[in-house]
């Protein structure tokens, strides 16, 4: 392992492990921002300069700022009450199911043969034709998911938004 790798694994847990932590939300969707570099600064030291770089624009640059203005679309201000935890159930229930996701993740993991020599080579593929390929065939289904994942913002903030009363009581 490198100084490098630990650092970007370092920051990338601290940003997330915050990000999980703070109670406001502004600061976790900030933070998720810096965790979601971290893991394209993984992908370059990797080697995957095009995920990297696609990380850096699609999750940093627009998801990012979807959700900064969801949040702030949307914000009730101080005066919600504070957030409470359900119910036991509710909590077996994610450990559960966390578990359950550990354990294909661990299973997958392990039956994965480890033995880089006698893996196939892997295919000579550019970014260019990636890209040609992107705006070539595949240009009708990247702009519908484009417009799929605007339909759905809006969807959400309209759903989410709380209509304010036009008198407000003394």
């Amino acid at each position: 392992m490198t100084l490098a790798l630990l650092l970007i694994g370092f920051l990338l847990l601290a940003a997330a492990g915050a990000a999980m932590l703070s109670r406001n939300l502004i600061h976790s969707a900030l933070l998720l921002t810096g965790a979601w570099a971290g893991i394209a600064g993984f992908y370059l030291w990797a080697g995957a300069e095009f995920v990297a770089f696609a990380q850096v624009l699609v999750y940093v640059g627009a998801v990012s700022m979807i959700v900064l203005f969801a949040v702030l679309l949307t914000r009730q201000g101080a005066t919600t009450a504070p957030v409470e935890f359900d119910s036991f159930r509710r909590a077996a229930a994610g450990i559960i199911t966390a578990g359950g996701v550990m354990g294909v993740l661990f299973g997958a993991i392990l039956g994965t043969p480890m033995d880089v020599t006698s893996a196939p080579p892997p295919a000579s593929i550019t970014v260019r034709q990636i890209g040609a390929q992107l705006m070539g065939p595949h240009a009708a289904a990247l702009l519908i998911v484009g417009v799929l994942l605007t339909v759905a913002l809006l969807g959400a903030i309209v759903i989410a938004a709380v209509d304010k009363p036009d008198d407000p009581a003394p």
